[in-house]
């Protein structure tokens, strides 16, 4: 599919790959930068976004905290798939490996590396292809008041 017939407006641009299913319960912050997609695999969960012009800076790359705020998504699906329980992030460090441009799929994927009863310790990736973009690691509250189940 050539994207540059298409308009950032229509939904045929953003072109998920296989698998990739619309993500409809995301909060109003998150729907507003999207649109945003997910896949789930026997190895894990992916989530996923066709980079537009309003998700990049003035150089014409994607905004760091465009970056930063899709790998909290991602840490906190990890944490909340791991833990059925709510989290808040406490901190985020991110690694900016490379760039990613209006037109490329940007998805990335996370895992929980140590959970406590407390706080649950975490790291996530971005890529374009196979192209690492960012590499974020996390440590969450988890709000046990909020437990699901």
């Amino acid at each position: 599919m050539s994207r540059e017939k298409l308009s950032e407006d229509d939904s045929a641009y953003d072109d998920p790959p296989e698998g990739f299913v619309p993500s409809s319960t995301r909060g109003p912050y998150t729907t507003h930068n999207g649109p945003f997609f997910h896949k789930v695999t026997e190895d894990g969960f992916w989530h996923g976004v066709r980079v537009r012009e309003r998700h990049c800076n003035s150089r014409g790359i994607t905004h760091g905290g465009m970056l930063m705020a899709f790998a909290d998504g991602l840490l906190g699906t990890a944490v909340f798939r791991e833990t059925h329980t709510v989290a808040l992030t406490i901190r985020m460090t991110s690694d900016f490996l490379s760039s990613a441009r209006p037109g490329d799929w940007l998805e990335g994927t996370a895992r929980v590396v140590k959970a406590t009863r407390s706080v649950c310790f975490c790291e996530a990736d971005l890529y374009v292809g196979s192209r690492p973009v960012l590499k974020a690691n996390g440590i969450f509250k988890l709000m046990q008041r909020h437990k699901e189940g």
